[in-house]
């Protein structure tokens, strides 16, 4: 099978990569010290249409298929400094934007997605609790049915947009004797009754994505916001987190590009003991891992995103996709950082960053123990 981007797919990359370079990375170093989401360069990517990748034209979107998200995603990665203004874009597409799009009501989707597609409205989703991380459908949180509403009361907490989101895709029980079939999801906004958000969680790396708690007393949700029917969670949960393991990690692949140009350059450039360190063959063979890792990585994810657009669930390969690049994504940039030695450990330079950054990517989406075992399942363990 062909996973290879047609040639307007790898046009479109490359004008994303020019936009990123052009907009997005001013001062995101001092950004990213002081943990600052930046408003600004959010609305610089939905003005260019980058939060509308997916959505079809009648919502505002630019109707584009999986595999040319995924590479608009790998441009961003290559190009975008702002590791957490990535995350925090992709939080909301593919798990607020991409669920109503594909769950919702006619009413829900005219409701909602043209201002999440203009950037107008910030989302996100709440399913993580204090006590439930991995174990997800194990959850406290619930919801009552009460004449034309559900009443929702828990706590979600380390959610992703949760300080600056306007609304929020939030996950209750609803039936506890049905397990996981007892889950539904709720579209909830900040201005519903009973509804807050703790202050930002401070953090080793994505620092400019904001993440905090939810909290839920009594929060009021009118009925018509129940996403799908009662106890469709499950469904709606393993659908986003399949485009979210496609899309979202096609921005570590991206990074990893750009990691890989910057150290074959400095591997020439740099001299010690009166020859170009990459002429160290412990130097060349940590430049041809990372090769490697790439390779493998944009095979998985461009053949994920091919099975996704022909109409195929890829519930495995996703998550070897997932498992794959995060952990090649922190190798890498190890790597990376070992290449440079004390420049690389610098914070002058971007190296480090991506060592921190990258070490997320091992525990959201699902962790990489989580993976394994559903590779494993799949196996027949």
């Amino acid at each position: 099978m062909d996973y290879s981007p047609s040639s307007e797919q790898l046009h479109f990359m490359e004008a994303i990569i020019g936009f990123a370079r052009r907009e997005l990375n001013a001062g995101v170093r001092e950004r990213e010290k002081r943990g600052e989401f930046s408003r600004e360069h959010w609305d610089k990517c939905a003005t260019y249409g980058i939060l509308g990748l997916p959505l079809p034209e009648e919502y505002g979107g630019l109707n584009l298929d999986i595999l040319t998200c995924v590479l608009a995603m790998q441009g961003l990665g290559f190009s975008c400094k702002d590791s957490g203004l990535l995350f925090t874009i992709n939080s909301h597409i593919w798990t607020c934007e991409s669920p109503i799009l594909n769950f919702g009501t006619t009413e829900q989707k005219r409701k909602y997605l043209p201002d999440l597609c203009k950037g107008r409205w910030i989302g996100g989703h709440a399913m993580t609790e204090p006590d439930s991380g991995s174990d997800a459908f194990n959850m406290k949180t619930h919801a009552v049915k009460k004449s034309d509403r559900y009443i929702l009361n828990g706590s979600k907490m380390f959610i992703t947009n949760a300080p600056i989101a306007d609304i929020l895709l939030i996950f209750a029980v609803t039936d506890k004797s049905k397990g996981f079939a007892g889950i539904s999801a709720f579209i909830v906004e900040k201005g519903f009754r009973g509804f807050s958000v703790g202050k930002p969680l401070d953090k080793m790396g994505l620092r400019t994505s904001p993440v905090g708690e939810v909290i839920l007393d009594d929060c009021e949700v009118p009925e018509e916001n129940l996403l799908g029917r009662e106890g469709a969670a499950a469904a709606i949960f393993n659908s986003e987190m399949e485009w979210e393991r496609s899309c979202l990690f096609a921005t570590h692949l991206g990074a990893m590009e750009s990691a890989l140009e910057e150290c074959v350059r400095y591997a020439n450039e740099r001299h010690q003991f009166g020859s170009a360190i990459g002429k160290f063959q412990s130097i060349s063979h940590k430049i041809a891992d990372m090769k490697v890792r790439i390779e493998l990585s944009r095979l998985i994810l461009y053949k994920v995103a091919t099975m996704k657009a022909q109409g195929k669930r890829a519930p495995l390969e996703s998550a070897i996709a997932k498992l794959f690049i995060s952990e090649s994504y922190l190798a890498s940039s190890l790597d990376a950082l070992q290449i440079h030695g004390a420049y690389g450990y610098s914070t002058e330079f971007d190296l480090e960053r991506h060592v921190r950054d990258s070490i997320a990517g091992k525990i959201y989406s699902g962790t990489s123990e989580i993976q394994r075992n559903m590779i494993a399942s799949f196996l027949g363990i």
